[in-house]
C-alpha cells in the first residue's frame, strides 16, 4: 500500500446504529488493525432536519459496548478534526467555490414548482425527469446567465443550490476491491446538488472534503452507496486529488423473503436489529438491543464478521484479534448475506460457554434475589449450579427457567411425564425415600452408586424409579443429571418432595 492505512466509519446522527451500519463500522475497524492503519469516526450531521437528538451518544456507547471503538474522533485525538461536519461547515464553501472557478460545478435557481412542472411534463411523455446535460442549459442556472446576473440573485437572496456538472459521453472505468471492474456511462448521471444556499454542503461534496483533508486512504461501506461512486470518482478528479481505494460491502438480507433487513423483520421475527436497546425520545417507543436481550459483545462481532466475509476454512470462532489478523477485504463475498437469528443464538451460546462459571453465579444470584427475595445457596453452590445448567442455555436470562427447581419445590407436575407415575410408583418412592435417609455420604456419586445397587437388589427396572423420581423433584423430566440435583437440594428437600408428588400424583 502506497499510503498510510486510515479508514473511517461515518454515520448520520438520525437514529439507532442498525446491526447493517455496525458491520460496516467492524470491517473498517478490522482493516485498520490489520494493517496497523488509524480507523476514525466522523459524525456527518449536514443534514439538520434529520438529526435525533441522543443518536451521536448512542453511536459512541454502542461501538465502546462492542469493543471497537475509533482511535480518532470527536473530543478524542483530534489530529483533523472537528470530527462534526456540522462543525466543518466554513470549509466547504471554499472548495464549492473552486468547482466553479473550474467549472466543474454552477449555480442552479429552479423552484420546487419547477422541478414539479418538469417531472410532471416528462411523465406525460412517458419519461423521467433528470436534470443533467440533456437539459441544463434549458433550466435556470448560471450556465445561461452572465455572471453578472448570477452574482446579482445570489447577493439579492435568492434561493440557490450549486450542482455538479457532470461531464458527457464519458466512459468511467472505476476499481472496487470486492467488485473488480465497475463501468459508468456519465451520460445516464444526474448532476447533484453540491451545496445549498443556507451555506451547508449535501453529503457528497462534503463527504469527499473531509475524506481528503482527513487523509482516508479506503473508503469501506455499504453496497447503496455504489450508485455514488462515479460522481465521487469525479469530484476526485475535479480537484485533481488522488481517490481514496473504494469497497462496498454487501447487503445484509432478511432471513426470509428478499430484501435488506429492516427493523420490522427483527419486530416480526422477535430478534434485534440494534446493538443497544434505543428509546425514541419523541414517542417514547423502545427498540431492543443484543446488549439488553443478553448477547455478548464478543458473539455479536463474532457473526456480524461472518455476514459476507470467511478466511477460507471451516473455522467459526473468532476472537477479535483472530479477525484483525486473518481479514481480507478480498474474501468480502459480492452477494448479499442472510440474516440468521438461530444462527446468532448459536454464536452466543458458544461465548456463554467460554464465560467462567464465576461471573455467570454474579449475574444468576442478582435474579435468584429479584425472582425469590433470597438466595440460601452459598456462591460457591450457585457457582456449581450454574456449571450443572448452563450447557443448555443460550442467555442468562435463560438459567432461571432451567433451574428454578433447584430454589422453589414444583408446585405443578408435567402432564406428559405425569404418565411414568405408576400404580406402584407410590410405594418404589416411599422406599427410595427410606434408601436416602440411610445415606450418610450425600455426595452425587455416592448417592447413584447406593440408589442404583439398591434397585439391582431388588430387581427394580431403572425406569420405574428415575423418571418418577426426577418428575417428583423438578415437575417436570428435565435439567442435568439427577443425583447432581439431589445432591444441591440435600436429603430432607428430596424426601419433601417425593412425599408431596406422592400425594399430589
Amino acid at each position: 500500500m502506497s499510503r498510510p492505512v486510515r479508514v473511517r466509519f461515518a454515520p448520520s446522527p438520525t437514529g439507532p446504529l442498525h446491526i447493517g451500519g455496525v458491520r460496516t463500522a467492524l470491517f473498517n475497524y478490522l482493516f485498520a488493525k490489520k494493517h496497523n492503519g488509524t480507523f476514525y469516526l466522523r459524525i456527518e450531521d449536514t443534514d439538520q432536519n434529520r438529526f435525533v437528538p441522543g443518536a451521536e451518544h448512542y453511536i459512541f456507547e454502542a461501538l465502546e459496548w462492542l469493543g471497537i471503538s475509533p482511535s480518532e474522533t470527536v473530543g478524542k485525538n483530534e489530529k483533523f478534526g472537528p470530527y462534526r461536519q456540522s462543525e466543518r461547515k466554513p470549509i466547504y464553501k471554499q472548495y464549492v467555490d473552486q468547482l466553479i472557478e473550474t467549472g466543474w460545478a454552477y449555480y442552479a435557481f429552479d423552484t420546487a414548482e419547477a422541478l414539479d412542472l418538469q417531472r410532471k411534463q416528462h411523465e406525460e411523455q412517458g419519461k423521467t425527469f433528470i436534470y443533467n446535460w440533456h437539459n441544463r442549459e434549458k433550466l435556470d442556472t448560471s450556465l445561461v446567465i452572465s455572471k453578472e446576473e448570477t452574482a446579482k440573485r445570489i447577493a439579492s437572496g435568492e434561493d440557490f443550490v450549486i450542482r455538479f456538472k457532470t461531464p458527457v459521453n464519458e466512459f468511467l472505468e472505476l476499481k472496487d476491491i470486492i467488485r473488480g471492474d465497475i463501468k459508468f456511462d456519465t451520460n445516464l448521471l444526474d448532476d447533484k446538488v453540491l451545496f445549498k444556499s443556507d451555506g451547508m454542503p449535501t453529503y457528497h461534496l462534503a463527504n469527499i472534503v473531509d475524506d481528503h483533508l482527513m487523509e482516508t486512504s479506503h473508503v469501506i461501506r455499504g453496497e447503496e452507496w455504489l450508485p455514488s461512486l462515479p460522481l465521487h470518482h469525479l469530484l476526485y478528479k475535479a480537484f485533481g486529488w488522488e481517490a481514496p481505494e473504494f469497497a462496498h460491502l454487501p447487503l445484509i438480507l432478511k432471513p426470509i423473503g428478499n430484501g435488506k433487513l429492516s427493523k420490522r423483520d427483527g419486530d416480526k421475527m422477535g430478534f434485534p436489529v440494534f446493538p443497544i436497546e434505543w428509546k425514541d425520545s419523541t414517542t417514547g417507543e423502545i427498540s431492543s438491543g443484543y446488549r439488553e436481550k443478553g448477547f455478548f459483545p464478543e458473539a455479536v462481532v463474532n457473526f456480524l464478521a461472518l455476514l459476507g466475509w470467511n478466511d477460507g476454512t471451516e473455522q467459526e470462532l473468532f476472537s477479535l484479534e483472530e479477525l484483525a489478523a486473518k481479514f481480507d477485504l478480498n474474501r468480502v463475498h459480492k452477494a448479499g448475506a442472510k440474516f440468521d437469528p438461530e444462527k446468532n443464538k448459536w454464536f452466543n451460546h458458544q461465548y456463554l460457554q467460554k464465560q467462567s462459571d464465576e461471573s455467570l453465579a454474579k449475574t444468576f444470584e442478582k435474579e435468584v434475589i429479584e425472582r425469590i427475595g433470597t438466595c440460601d445457596y452459598s456462591f460457591v453452590e450457585l457457582t456449581k449450579i450454574v456449571h450443572l445448567i448452563k450447557e443448555r442455555a443460550h442467555f442468562v436470562s435463560e438459567f432461571w427457567e432451567l433451574a428454578d427447581y433447584f430454589f422453589v419445590a414444583p408446585a405443578t407436575y408435567d402432564e406428559k411425564a405425569s404418565k411414568n407415575w405408576k400404580e406402584e410408583t407410590p410405594a418404589l418412592m416411599k422406599q427410595v425415600i427410606e434408601v436416602l435417609k440411610s445415606i450418610d455420604d450425600f455426595t452425587s456419586a455416592n448417592i447413584e452408586t447406593i440408589l442404583k445397587d439398591w434397585m439391582t437388589t431388588h430387581e427394580i427396572g431403572m425406569g420405574k424409579v428415575m423418571q418418577p423420581l426426577r418428575l417428583s423433584l423438578v415437575g417436570a423430566l428435565k435439567g442435568p443429571h439427577l443425583f447432581d440435583i439431589i445432591e444441591m437440594i440435600e436429603k430432607e428437600e428430596t424426601a419433601s418432595r417425593i412425599k408431596k408428588a406422592i400425594i399430589k400424583l
